[in-house]
């Protein structure tokens, strides 16, 4: 052959690997989801340097193999094999040192582990580190290179080339991931906010009219009536659970104590009344997640049951947390509150809810006053 025709072999043979390069690329990057890109990755690698098995493990903050993802070998040898590597033997040496790695034959390098039971014999192997940003996200493992008995320097540079574009792609499906959770996350607020302002409000504006219907009536009606309106009242608490439920946990929230406030408001300005409201301690730190909404719900309920049957002009609710406990007191100018139990509510549901989180509930009437106080433990 010419000096001529080497030449134009060369510059073909280039011309060949810059056309594979790119349709890798275009491949990995019609990916979105993170779990597929990652497996366009590895079959992008295979076919780009003639791998016959590939793979791309996901390094874990503890330095090992948190996700394998392969092509190559069968569904029958991946469940015979039984389990991922961890990241041990040649596979631990790029974890420790990520940098590309080529040998002609794994079982003769001295970091190497063997293989588990039927596992596919592999000799030929060229690994690649994934770096996304200043992070090695993982390794990229190619072994048994077809038609050679080794990876040369210029598959070592393809796979080079590789990662850097499988870093971006990877990057971009993280985003996108974040994006699909905040769009979800906004859709949650948006559902919590139309039942608050809409159902909720609704509700209760129809338990208010019952109410004062009942006190006009005599008769069965009122009794049904009655059970009506205990049976709206399930149905406002049912909805504020969903709506805490939707907002995500305490923690979360911008400020628990804001909350308390806003549900006061909310129960006590339709029915009239003139509240007083009084927090000690700093609510969001203190409580747990579930404490906090357990909160929201116990007051939620002392204050529906002042509306519906103390005949209040007033009430007071003061929330006390230090580091031992947190005590919710709600006390009211009314005669009481009746607790026959209907639809789960009164005060034997309060009870039950206080004794769940090691607590206790108790009413007490004195001097024409009735207070309510719920006292939970935060540490044991």
């Amino acid at each position: 052959m010419s000096d001529e025709q080497e030449d134009r072999s060369g510059l073909a043979s280039a011309d060949d690997r810059l056309r594979r390069l790119l349709d890798a690329v275009l491949s990995i990057a019609a990916g979105l989801s993170l779990p597929v890109v990652l497996h366009q990755i590895v079959e992008s690698a295979c076919e780009l340097v003639g791998a016959r098995y590939g793979a791309l493990g996901v390094i874990g903050d503890d330095e090992h193999l948190v996700e394998f993802i392969t092509v190559g070998a069968s569904e029958e040898t991946v469940e015979a094999i039984g389990h991922y590597p961890e990241g041990r033997g040649i596979l631990g040496l790029l974890i420790t040192d990520p940098s590309p790695l080529r040998l002609r034959d794994l079982s003769a390098h001295p970091a190497s582990y063997g293989f588990p039971d039927h596992h596919p014999p592999m000799h030929s192997f060229l690994g690649v580190p994934v770096r996304v940003g200043d992070e090695v996200f993982g390794n990229l493992y190619l072994c048994e290179k077809r038609g050679a008995a080794v990876f040369g320097e210029d598959d070592e540079a393809l796979i080079v080339s590789l990662a850097a574009v499988a870093a971006v792609a990877i990057d971009n499906a993280r985003l996108h991931e974040r994006l699909e959770e905040l769009a979800v996350l906004r859709d949650r607020e948006r559902i919590a906010r139309d039942l608050h302002d809409k159902v909720i409000q609704r509700l209760f504006a129809t338990g208010l009219s019952l109410q004062a219907l009942v006190q006009r009536l005599d008769g069965p009606v009122p009794d049904q009536l009655g059970h009506a309106i205990d049976e709206l009242d399930a149905t406002i608490a049912e909805i504020r659970n969903a709506i805490f439920s939707l907002q995500g946990r305490t923690a979360d929230r911008t400020n628990l104590s804001a909350a308390v406030l806003q549900l006061v408001d909310e129960i006590t300005q339709p029915a009239g009344l003139e509240p007083a409201v009084r927090i000690d301690g700093p609510l969001s730190s203190l409580l747990t997640p579930a404490i906090g909404d357990e909160l929201l719900v116990v007051l939620g309920e002392a204050l529906v049951n002042v509306v519906r049957h103390a005949g209040a002009g007033h009430v007071r609710v003061s929330v006390h947390a230090d580091v031992r406990q947190v005590v919710l007191r709600v006390v009211d100018d009314g005669h009481g509150p009746k607790d026959d139990g209907a639809s789960g509510h009164g005060l034997a549901n309060l009870e039950i809810r206080a004794r769940r989180l090691g607590g206790t509930c108790s009413l007490t009437a004195d001097a024409g006053e009735t207070a309510l106080e719920w006292r939970v433990p935060l540490h044991e």
